[in-house]
């Protein structure tokens, strides 16, 4: 296959490439577009007393909750992570953390109403279940008592899962403790590459657990797979993504490796000249397409694809996808806390993050105040554009006359700025209404980033 794809007959919501020049002007990487105004916007003019300001706001609201925990420990480094986290082999080193964590709850805990609904929980890092049992049982504990965890069926906690760092009895315990969807970390199956990224997980480890994930019953089982890697070609990509779709997950991620050695210490073990050049790269991801295409996948939009019977996409298709930091969700949009080191919260008007640098964390917390470092006070611009943005992503269409009277006049900078890509076909425009295509789908991101009234 050569860097230029094909066009072809792919069933409804997946993608291919027209054209390499079409990724290569416009970009796989960028923002992806969990949160507008993204943190790179947020001003340190922003405090303690305003997050608490925002938590008042949101208990009027009478908005469900959607609570993340960062758990940023991680047993191994490997060479392509860009992940927030600490290198750790003991779990003792979360003790403090997680006492500071259990702080940060009751200081947050005091300003909401404790009969409010956390609908959706997400526990990410790092490697959450670096953490033993034990911390998990206790963490889930401190979570149920500051905030009152939900019961209900509809609920959706979820668990980012290293299988390297997990077996049947991990899931046997985190079913316990109310979680019903799983995000499996696999990467590539192919141990020349897991080698080039110093990351050994022998395919057995990742086949035992997703058994016992179909036998316990999880509502939702996602793989996470990285395309871009130092050693991959088409051919290796094509064999170990043939083994991943017969274990048959409910949802696939197929994640783009961005190389920024500068940014990433990790990342400056990896060396250049290893990574699939452009052209290989293009043909890597349009094999990747035709496969999850042929295999019956949907393509959710940029790297996430499901089955047609996910609850993601069947709320596509019926116009209920939501957005959030979280990432897609078939449930109604919540109040998003974000709890731990680095974690994002946006309620009540406002967006917010905590510290980077877990000392800074730790200090703050240790002083008594909530550990908020950066935020931003949202306008009525911003929301506008917030709005545009989650509905463009999750509809893959827009009408910007339901957003309001006079919503194409305020944002006629955007579609100015999508004037590249309607050219090259991503996008549709008539009038007001605007539709993805679907080789769109890989690049509503970039789409997405032409209503960015903060990007430079």
């Amino acid at each position: 296959m050569s860097a230029r794809a094909v066009v072809d007959d792919r069933p409804r919501g997946t993608a291919s490439l027209r054209d390499a020049g079409v990724l290569r002007r416009h970009g796989m990487g960028g923002p992806r577009y969990t949160n507008y105004p993204r943190a790179d916007s947020f001003t340190t003019a922003f405090s303690d007393s305003d997050l608490t300001a925002a938590l008042a706001r949101s208990n009027a609201s009478g908005r469900e909750l959607s609570l993340y925990v960062h758990v940023p420990f991680c047993r191994h480094s490997c060479h392509h992570c860009a992940c927030t986290r600490v290198t750790e082999q003991s779990t003792r080193r979360a003790e403090p953390y997680l006492s500071r964590l259990d702080r940060e709850m009751v200081l947050t805990s005091r300003h909401l109403e404790g009969s409010r609904e956390v609908s959706q929980l997400h526990w990410g890092g790092g490697t959450p279940t670096f953490l033993t049992l034990d911390q998990m049982s206790d963490l889930i504990d401190r979570l149920d008592a500051r905030f009152g965890l939900s019961g209900s069926r509809q609920r959706d906690y979820s668990i980012k899962v290293d299988p390297r760092d997990a077996d049947v009895f991990t899931l046997r315990h985190l079913q316990a403790l109310g979680f019903n969807r799983l995000s499996l970390s696999v990467l590539d199956l192919d141990p020349r590459v897991q080698r080039a990224i110093n990351r050994h997980q022998p395919r057995v480890l990742t086949e035992q657990l997703i058994d016992e994930a179909h036998r316990l019953g999880f509502r939702s089982l996602g793989l996470e797979l990285v395309y871009g890697l130092p050693g991959q070609t088409r051919e290796s990509v094509a064999e170990s993504l043939e083994q991943v779709i017969a274990m048959a997950p409910a949802r696939l991620s197929l994640f783009p490796y961005e190389h920024r050695p500068e940014r990433f210490a990790a990342q400056r073990r990896i060396r250049v000249e290893e990574l699939p050049p452009p052209g290989e790269r293009l043909a890597i991801l349009d094999v990747a397409l035709a496969m999850l295409a042929e295999a019956g996948y949907v393509h959710i939009g940029m790297e996430l694809f499901a089955r047609p019977e996910d609850p993601l996409a069947t709320a596509q298709a019926r116009g209920l996808l939501s957005r959030s930091l979280n990432g897609y969700s078939a449930l109604a949009p919540a109040d998003h806390l974000g709890l731990g080191v680095g974690a994002l919260s946006r309620l009540g008007g406002i967006a917010a993050r905590n510290p980077l640098a877990l000392a800074d964390y730790e200090a703050r917390l240790d002083a008594g105040r909530l550990p908020v470092e950066r935020g931003l006070r949202l306008t009525d611009d911003d929301r506008l554009r917030a709005r545009a943005i989650e509905r463009l992503m999750c509809d893959m269409r827009l009408d910007l006359a339901l957003l309001g009277q006079d919503a194409a006049a305020r944002l006629s900078d955007a579609l100015a700025r999508l004037a590249p890509a309607e050219r090259d076909g991503l996008v549709r425009r008539s009038g007001q209404r605007l539709e993805v295509t679907p080789a769109g789908r890989l690049l509503v991101h970039r789409l997405a980033a032409a209503f960015d009234a903060h990007a430079a």
